[in-house]
């Protein structure tokens, strides 16, 4: 799972070992200067995939492409049926774009 550096939490991180996901979170300067000042009782520093987490973006983008739409951004339809059709005609939209720009 990538994630920013909001995400990072003991918690978050024992969480997800328990079912098997690697975490790619990195560790704000913050928690490592806390886990530092803590010495021996702080714990082992956060090792991550940096070449991994520099691949996050495209998840991000891909919603802001998603969002682009008032109605979906905003969530004016009122039944969950509806703006599940908005998203999934949105995604086609998308999906059709990208073929259109391969030769």
């Amino acid at each position: 799972m990538r994630a920013d550096k909001a995400y990072s939490s003991r918690a978050i991180r024992h969480h997800l070992r328990s079912r098997g996901i690697v975490a790619v979170i990195p560790e704000p300067a913050d928690q490592r200067g806390h886990r530092s000042r803590r010495g021996s009782h702080g714990g082992r520093p956060v090792s991550y995939d940096v070449i991994d987490y520099r691949h996050r973006n495209v998840v991000e983008r891909g919603f802001s492409d998603t969002k682009q739409w008032r109605g979906l951004a905003t969530r004016y339809d009122k039944l969950a049926l509806t703006y599940r059709g908005g998203a999934v005609l949105r995604a086609i939209t998308l999906w059709l774009k990208q073929l259109g720009d391969t030769p």
